[in-house]
C-alpha cells in the first residue's frame, strides 16, 4: 500500500508550494514512490482523530502501515532513508546531508518565518516598522553565510540531496518579500530546485488542489 499523506483541503497560500506537505510530495516524487493525499480542513486539523497523527495539529503527516510521522524534516529523512536518491551511499556525506536538512528547519528558516509574520501577520502593529528592519538583517545574516557556504557550486555538498530539498523548500518562502533576489547565487539555486521534474509534479499536485 502506498503512504498517505495529509494536506490542506484549501491551502493558505492559495497552490503557490509553499504549504509544508509540497516538501513531503517532493521527497516521494525523487524517489519515484507512489503515495496518496488525505485532504484536510482547518476545523479537522483540531480533532481528535488528526491530532493523533499530529499532537499540535498541523499537516503534513505521513501514514505507511502501522507507522504515523508528523513534522517534514522527520518525514523526508524517514522517505530519504528507505528509498535511494535523497542521500549519499558514502556514510559521511549522507551524514553532511542530513546536516543540511537540520539546518535548513532550525537555523535558516525560523528568521524567515519570523519576517513572514512580522510583514503579514503583525504589519497592522504599532511596534512593525521599528522591528522589521531587525528581523530582515537577521534573514540577511543568514542568507549571507548560506551563500558562502554554496559557492558557486550547484548544490549545498556535491550531488542534490534531501538538504538541498529541505533548504530550497525553506528559500522560496522569501520570493514575495524580494530579498532572495540580493543574492544571486541562491535565487539561482532555488531556481535549480524548481527546475527538478520532481519539483514541478510535487508542485502541480498541491497547486491542483487549491485550484479545483
Amino acid at each position: 500500500m502506498p503512504p498517505t499523506i495529509t494536506a490542506f483541503d484549501r491551502s493558505p497560500d492559495g497552490g503557490k508550494g509553499l504549504a509544508r506537505d509540497t516538501r513531503v510530495r517532493w521527497a516521494l516524487e525523487e524517489v519515484g514512490r507512489p503515495y496518496e493525499v488525505r485532504l484536510v480542513s482547518f476545523q479537522a486539523m483540531k480533532e481528535p482523530a488528526h491530532l493523533a497523527l499530529h499532537p499540535f495539529g498541523q499537516i503534513p503527516t505521513y501514514e505507511e502501515g502501522d507507522l504515523a510521522l508528523f513534522e517534514t524534516g522527520s518525514i523526508v529523512l524517514h522517505i530519504a532513508e528507505r528509498h535511494a536518491g535523497l542521500l549519499p551511499d558514502d556514510a559521511n556525506a549522507r551524514a553532511r546531508a542530513i546536516s543540511w536538512m537540520f539546518a535548513a528547519v532550525n537555523t535558516v528558516e525560523p528568521p524567515i518565518l519570523e519576517l513572514v509574520t512580522a510583514r503579514i501577520l503583525e504589519s497592522d502593529k504599532p511596534w512593525t516598522k521599528e522591528r522589521l528592519p531587525l528581523v530582515m538583517d537577521r534573514v540577511r545574516d543568514r542568507l549571507k553565510q548560506l551563500a558562502a557556504c554554496l559557492g558557486d557550486a550547484d548544490w549545498l555538498d556535491g550531488a542534490f540531496s534531501a538538504g538541498d530539498l529541505m533548504m530550497v523548500s525553506v528559500l522560496l518562502r522569501l520570493r514575495a518579500s524580494g530579498v532572495l533576489d540580493e543574492y544571486p547565487s541562491l535565487a539561482a539555486y532555488v531556481a535549480r530546485g524548481e527546475a527538478r521534474p520532481a519539483y514541478k509534479r510535487a508542485f502541480e499536485a498541491q497547486r491542483a488542489v487549491n485550484t479545483r
